[in-house]
């Protein structure tokens, strides 16, 4: 079993509440977990008006495999957060 995980700092300069900030992590969120079938979480700096951290993982049967899944839901969520993406890596744990 291999455990491929994404993570990434979300950088949004203009948000102006920490309500604001909610909904657009949930949207990244949900579009990120609809389209690629992965578990997604928002697992840092909650309180944080300008920045977000987002977890994502997938469990699959091979790295490769699992890594480029999250390779391609990390350039859509380039293309679809309305903030800066920074601070990104990906790597597997093998079970």
């Amino acid at each position: 079993m291999v455990v491929s995980i994404l993570h990434f700092a979300l950088d949004l300069p203009d948000i102006g509440s920490i309500k604001e900030k909610r909904q657009i992590v949930q949207s990244v969120k949900s579009r990120l977990q609809n389209k690629f079938k992965i578990s997604v979480a928002e697992v840092g700096l909650q309180d944080s008006w300008r920045f977000a951290e987002i977890g994502a993982a997938v469990i699959s049967n091979s790295k490769q495999y699992g890594e480029s899944v999250l390779h391609k839901a990390l350039q859509f969520a380039e293309n679809c957060a309305p903030g800066r993406i920074r601070d990104t890596s990906i790597f597997s744990e093998i079970y």
